[in-house]
Formats: structure tokens, sequence, C-alpha cells
């Protein structure tokens, strides 16, 4: 898998590129918080319980509000497989979808042990981080993707009749990996949602979510950038029943007001692709972010997958300062999420500074071992 060279960053670049990696990894684990109280339930059942607004603010779950769940946890992964990649290039070693299942495979552990295993030399620091144990209903697909080391191929993939929305959810980070060119990051992500989600639906919908928050975090227009994934889609076999649904989003802006009802008919069977075209258009239709995300949350859906990819593009679009700040407060596991997000960063402006042919910091190969 080959990649564009990268672009020569400036310092505005880079605090410009910090400020939508932040906002892409909090507003996704946001979207996931705000919907996890009621993921799953029906909204007659979630206007009984909140109110007839629905869900307007954080509640409890999993015994404190703001918690996340397996969704974000995935996505951090992804994250630090991402950097452990880029790291891994220097020994000649380039194949990222390993990179990203190694990376899978720590978070699989962290859902059977009880707590970091400090004699894994090679975890680095984000599986050592505690509060990442806790089990939040992980969905099977998941579980069984990553229950041994095999790992899935677009030849051969696990789980060939799954076609939920999780694989997508973990897929933003790619996004953000502006220096390559959007076949690429379409390319990885349906390679690693292959890894635990064989349907067509499943892996090119978090192939066409990878490409629409990369059209974002290179400052394209939400329209536009949905517009340069149905070209990129055209080209996959079995690309048109996500292609369909992203045009349907599209469509359903120009029908008046936004609706629960309009949200869940995107939704339909709580399939990838609906999923994926009830994210955008809530972004699209959002007065800002705390409305787009309720409007996302509140059917008879998966709020917690729905919240977090509508958030995810919400926050790729405004960036960190667009978020809102009171639900930033309570967000679980914000410092990790935040540590997270500047180490990518930093990874991908000044990675050449951290580790090369010159020479390579002992700090951040610790952080993120080679092996």
């Amino acid at each position: 898998m080959g990649v564009t060279a990268g672009a020569v960053w400036g310092r505005a670049e880079q605090q410009d590129f910090r400020s939508r990696v932040r906002g892409t990894l909090l507003g996704a684990a946001v979207g996931d918080a705000l919907g996890v109280p009621v993921d799953r339930l029906g909204l007659g059942a979630i206007q009984e319980t909140h109110g007839a607004e629905g869900v307007v603010d954080l509640a409890a779950a999993y015994g404190r509000r703001g918690a996340v769940s397996h969704l974000t946890q995935l996505t951090l992964f992804s994250v630090d497989g991402l950097i452990r990649a880029q790291v891994r290039r220097d020994t000649g070693a380039w194949h990222p979808p390993t990179d990203l299942h190694r990376a899978y495979l720590r978070w699989a552990a962290t859902q059977r042990d009880w707590g970091p295993d400090e004699r894994r030399k090679d975890d680095g620091w984000l599986a050592r981080e505690e509060w990442l144990y806790a089990r939040r209903d992980p969905a099977r697909s998941l579980l069984i993707g990553f229950g041994d080391d095999i790992m899935g191929t677009l030849d051969a993939p696990k789980s060939p009749g799954e076609a939920g929305p999780e694989a997508a959810v973990r897929s933003v980070p790619f996004g953000l990996l502006v220096g390559w060119e959007p076949q690429l990051v379409v390319q990885l992500a349906v390679e690693c949602a292959a890894q635990t989600h064989g349907h067509p639906v499943a892996y090119l919908a978090a192939g066409a979510y990878a490409a629409i928050v990369h059209g974002l975090a290179r400052g394209e227009s939400l329209d536009a950038a949905v517009q340069q994934t149905l070209a990129l889609l055209a080209v996959r076999p079995g690309h048109q029943p996500v292609s369909d649904a992203l045009q349907h989003a599209l469509g359903a802006v120009r029908q008046g007001m936004p609706t629960p009802a309009r949200v869940a008919e995107l939704i339909g069977a709580g399939t990838a692709e609906g999923l994926l075209a009830a994210a955008v258009y809530c972004a699209l239709v959002s007065e800002d972010v705390r409305h787009g995300l309720c409007l996302a949350v509140n059917h008879d859906g998966p709020s917690a997958a729905a919240g977090a990819l509508a958030g995810g593009l919400l926050g790729a679009l405004h960036g960190e300062t667009a978020l809102p700040p009171a639900w930033l407060a309570e967000l679980e596991g914000r410092p990790t999420l935040l540590e997270l997000a500047d180490d990518f960063a930093m990874e991908m402006t000044q990675g050449p500074a951290l580790h090369g042919p010159a020479g390579a910091s002992p700090g951040w190969l610790a952080r993120y071992p080679r092996g």
C-alpha cells in the first residue's frame, strides 16, 4: 500500500490539523456518549424517560454520565495502530492493515483481562490505560473477528454476512491521513473493516465514511466530500447500496424540517449504510454540533453508532472548539483522547523528527514500540 509524499507543514497548518484531529476524535466520542444511554431504545421509550424532545444532554450509562462504549475504545486503538504503522515504516515493514490488526488485538485483550499486563513490553502506553479494560457490550462480530490471531482480508473476510456499523465507526481516524490520496484512504478502511465485517455494505460504508472525513479534514464542504466519495465508490463492486444511501441522505435535506422519523427512515434496518446516511444527513442539516448530535441519537435505531458517526463528521467539519464544552467536561477518557489525538497530529506532521535514519526518540518508541 503506497502513500503520497506528505506536505511541508508550517506552524499554522500544524495547529489547524491538530484542532481537526482533536475535533474529530472528541466529536465521535461525545456522539457515542450521548447515544449510549438510549442505544436501541424505541423513540417512545426515549421520550418517556427524557421528555418530549428526547435526549438533549448526557445521561448516565455504565454507572456514570459521559460514559463511552466499545465503539470509542476501538477508535482509540485505530489511532494507536496508525501511529505504530508510521513508526514501523522505518524498519522497511509497511503494511498498515497488519499494524491495525495488531492494535485491535490489543483492544481484544482489554475485553478479556482484568487490567494491563506489564509483561507485554510491546503494548505501548494506550493498552496500559486501566479505564479501557471496562467491557462495554462489544458487538459479537468484534469478539469473533478479533478472537484469534488470524486477520480477515477482503479475499477471506471474517463474518462474511456481518453488515453492522461498528467497522465504519472505528474508521474515522483513517480520514485524518490528509497526506494520503483519497482512494488509498478508502482502501485502508475497507481492508481493516473486513477484519470483522465481511459484508460489502459494511466494509464499503467504512471506506465511504473515511473518505468523507478525509475530505472534511482537507477543508472541503460536507456536500463536496460526499460527492467525491460517491465517485470513489462507483468503481468498487457492490457499492450500489452504500451509494444509494448517501444519495438518499443528500435528497432528504430538501424534504423539510429534520425529524426523528426522517432519521429513522434513513437508518432503515440499522446496517452500516443506513447509519452512515443518517449521520451525513444529521451533519448536513444541523444548526450546530449539539443540534446535530441530538438529532442523530433520538430515534428507534442504534443511537451510539449514529451519534459517533455524526460526531466524527461534525468534529472534522467544525473543529474542537465547536463541541459543547459541558459535554467535553464529563466525557469519559477525555485526557486519553486528547493525548492520543496530539500524538497522532505530531506523528503525522513531525514524524521524521521523532524517528528516522538520523535517530529516534526513546520516549516515543516506548509509547509506540516497533515490535
